[in-house]
């Protein structure tokens, strides 16, 4: 089993910037892919930005250039450095970990608001 753990969400301006984590942990030991999907009240679940065990990296077109992944191997961590944020990111930021089947995590709720 494998467990999720986001954290690093909140309220932030317009224009502001946000660093979400998410910690994983439990039987770790292939990694096919991670990544950050979000959810907005009403909407369907949405790619964000996704990292395979080889590096390669994917992101949403809502978010390019704006959106940083970025994985810690050794400490099981995923990072998402979000920049430029606007009120349509708003949304439940959720982690998933791929290895043999999806892992999901909590989510964390990010509110883009003046």
């Amino acid at each position: 089993q494998v467990q999720l753990v986001e954290s690093g969400g909140g309220l932030v301006q317009p224009g502001g910037s946000l660093r979400l984590s998410c910690a994983a942990s439990g039987s770790i030991y292939r990694v096919n892919e991670m990544g950050w999907y979000r959810q907005a009240p009403g909407k369907q679940r949405e790619l964000v930005a996704v990292i395979t065990g080889d590096g390669a990296v994917t992101y949403g077109d809502s978010v390019k250039g704006r959106f940083v992944i970025a994985r810690d191997k050794e400490r099981n961590i995923l990072y998402l450095q979000m920049n430029s944020l606007k009120p349509e990111d708003t949304a439940v930021y959720l982690c998933n970990l791929v290895q043999l089947r999806n892992y999901w995590g909590q989510g964390t709720q990010v509110t883009v608001s003046s």
